[in-house]
């Protein structure tokens, strides 16, 4: 979850609402946007695909179930914790700040960092984080 959130850019509401059925290879689809939009998609590095893949055939879990069927309260609690963990103070949206300062870091154009990793409508809204 935290890997998602971190490499991924996914908020914490699409991460918990993710199903097997939403997983294509490294691409995830989102069906129930903040942006309105019908459908946008997640890429996602290999590695966490392949551990995603491998969580959800350990935990057996169907297509059409949540993969992580938890509260958004305590998935908050579960990023504090892990912050915790570490010896810093976490919070969800700062595993999606992690993924732009990542990207813009190695190199990537702040175009591709504001509209396909953190999906914003708005460049204006990326520089502002």
């Amino acid at each position: 979850m935290l890997e998602l959130m971190a490499r991924g850019g996914m908020r914490v509401s699409e991460v918990l609402k993710l199903t097997p059925n939403d997983i294509l290879d490294r691409k995830l689809i989102l069906n129930d946007t903040k942006s309105g939009k019908e459908q946008e998609l997640i890429f996602i590095p290999q590695k966490v695909a392949d551990r995603l893949k491998e969580y959800i055939k350990e935990k057996d879990i169907e297509p059409q179930q949540r993969i992580f069927p938890i509260t958004y309260n305590a998935a908050r609690i579960m990023v504090q914790k892990a912050g915790e963990m570490v010896g810093i103070h976490l919070r969800p949206h700062d595993l999606r700040r992690f993924c732009a300062s990542y990207a813009s870091r190695s190199g990537t154009p702040i175009e591709i960092v504001s509209k396909i990793l953190l999906r914003h409508a708005h460049l204006s809204t990326t520089k502002g984080t």
